[in-house]
């Protein structure tokens, strides 16, 4: 299988960037997308040139840290998976893969395809710790969960923060995160206690970072990984709203 590769070669976030060509015919159809990486950056050490650097760590669609926008979608060109979940045979022998990193002010390059998400570790530690006993474990029931509230909190909690949302968005918006990561909080009890200053602790920072605002395109529930809704970006604002009022 051959393909050729249009990579973003950037070396800093000061330097000007640009893509550059790479025939590649050393591709299995059962790679990952990671692993063709792997192998082109192989043949460019051999060769005596800089391997392209890339973001990567638990190569299982968990952490979140290889988001990579190929030919103009955050993660490739499937639905509900990460780039390090994508394999060669979703790509057609002999077509062209144009590889770029995150689009947004506050994802600064670091180098060639890793931006500097930090951002997002910013955002969270700007909500604070919640108020909870930190003794042996409670009996289950001691603090009781309605079952709806329940699943609502997972499905906002399984957020991994790869970024996939800004990049998507054209406002670079990072509120399907934030509403992600208020709502899973603000839908529990345990929750509750400072989950007004949490929502304006963090919606301050979002801003204060440079993320633009939510136009509803809905391109960042379709572009995310793990299926998270745009509920949580009406929940976000539905908390934000009765924090600043009441």
């Amino acid at each position: 299988m051959k393909v050729k590769l249009k990579i973003w070669r950037q070396e800093n976030a000061r330097a000007k960037g640009k893509f550059v060509s790479y025939d590649f015919s050393e591709v299995a159809p059962e790679m990952s997308f990671l692993e063709m990486l792997d192998a082109l950056n192989q043949k460019l050490i051999k060769q005596g040139d800089l391997p392209v650097a890339f973001d990567h760590d638990c190569r299982e669609g968990i952490c979140g840290s290889c988001g990579l926008y190929i030919n103009g979608r955050p993660h490739g060109p499937l639905t509900g998976i990460t780039t390090c979940q994508l394999t060669m045979r979703n790509f057609k022998d002999g077509g062209t893969i144009f590889i770029e990193p995150w689009r947004a002010r506050a994802f600064p390059v670091i180098k060639d395809l890793i931006v500097d998400r930090s951002a997002f570790d910013k955002i969270i530690n700007a909500g604070g710790f919640v108020s909870v006993n930190t003794g042996s474990a409670p009996e289950a029931n001691t603090i009781l969960v309605t079952k709806e509230n329940s699943d609502l909190a997972f499905d906002s909690s399984i957020c991994i923060g790869c970024g996939a949302c800004v990049a998507a968005c054209k406002n670079a918006s990072a509120m399907l995160f934030v509403g992600a990561k208020i709502s899973h909080l603000a839908l529990l009890p345990q929750g509750r206690i400072e989950a007004k200053e949490r929502v304006k602790k963090m919606v301050a920072e979002m801003d204060r970072l440079g993320f633009g605002n939510c136009t509803n395109t809905g391109a960042c529930e379709v572009e995310c990984p793990k299926d998270i809704t745009m509920a949580n970006i009406v929940r976000m604002n539905r908390e934000y709203f009765t924090a600043r009022v009441c």
